[in-house]
């Protein structure tokens, strides 16, 4: 069994400190000072002080950050934590990407446009916790309790529309987290902190079952988080890439782009600790211990 020294999984914490890292990184390396980059990026050069303060917990807006990798010459995705490379090609951002609002609708009509566009082709999929097809009510019951616009019903037809898509013909869903973010599922941490333990053991044996069925048109797999990091992305075949970042998606819809994250994307397949078709039977050692525990 998996046991991690620390298994809560990265919050934004995290992805707001190693933004700031870089950024700090990038201008140095440019030699530049934050009056001369905020006059260049078009903001106050209160704006981004207190993007560099370490108070912040927010992530600038997403037109700010690409005007900043654009500004800098490094790679959107080195700045957000895709990747360790900060090279930049001439081109890769040769066009911004589209910055979409998440619709507070009960069907994200962006979403549901974006799956159905890409009918036939390869889904990956990184989610901001468990993965939203696999979630049962009670769960997204718990995560939406306190949430603003979104309320639980409306989330939780969401997942199901999603688990209604994994089960198409022909589909092909490759989703791909952190071990110790289900491991913080496991032991009640984070936002499941006061999560009932039947409740746990009930959600995880819906993913054991679920993925047995839908297995191999959906695979799920397991990193090391302690060894790579990797942001909440959706990439849509060869149709567009969106990176999820709070209330909206930065979406790439070029080709370099797209072929940078999916490059990202399956480096973490290949480093993964457990394999898709071992999930099933991992989750099911999760769940004896748990009900272990409760006796």
């Amino acid at each position: 069994m998996y046991m991690s020294a620390n298994p809560t999984p990265p919050d934004k914490r995290f992805t707001v400190q190693l933004f700031r890292e870089r950024l700090e990184q990038a201008m140095d390396r440019a030699g530049t000072t934050r009056a001369a980059l905020a006059r260049r990026i078009g903001v106050d050069r209160s704006t981004l002080s207190q993007v560099l303060s370490s108070e912040s917990v927010r992530l600038p807006r997403a037109d700010t950050v690409a005007a900043i990798a654009s500004a800098l010459q490094v790679s959107l995705d080195w700045l957000l934590g895709l990747t360790e490379s900060n090279q930049l090609g001439a081109d890769i951002l040769e066009r911004a990407p589209e910055i979409s609002p998440r619709s507070r609708a009960p069907e994200d009509e962006n979403l549901r446009r974006w799956y159905a566009e890409s009918a036939g082709y390869k889904i990956r999929y990184v989610p901001t916790n468990l993965p939203d097809p696999l979630k049962i009510t009670e769960v997204v019951g718990h995560e939406y309790r306190e949430a603003q616009g979104l309320s639980a019903d409306q989330a939780m037809r969401r997942s199901l529309d999603r688990l209604d898509y994994a089960r198409q013909p022909e589909t092909d869903i490759e989703i791909c987290t952190s071990i110790q973010m289900l491991r913080g599922f496991v032991l009640g941490q984070g936002i499941w902190e006061d999560l009932d333990i039947e409740i746990r053991i009930r959600q995880l044996t819906h993913i054991a079952d679920l993925i047995d069925e839908l297995y191999p048109s959906l695979r799920w797999y397991l990193y090391d988080g302690r060894s790579e990091y990797a942001v909440p992305v959706t990439i849509f075949g060869p149709k567009r890439a969106a990176l999820y970042v709070g209330n909206m998606y930065l979406v790439f819809t070029t080709t370099d782009h797209i072929r940078v994250l999916t490059r990202r994307f399956d480096d973490l397949i290949r480093r993964a600790v457990i394999q898709a078709h071992e999930v099933p039977a991992f989750v099911r050692r999760q769940i004896d211990e748990l009900k272990d525990s409760a006796t």
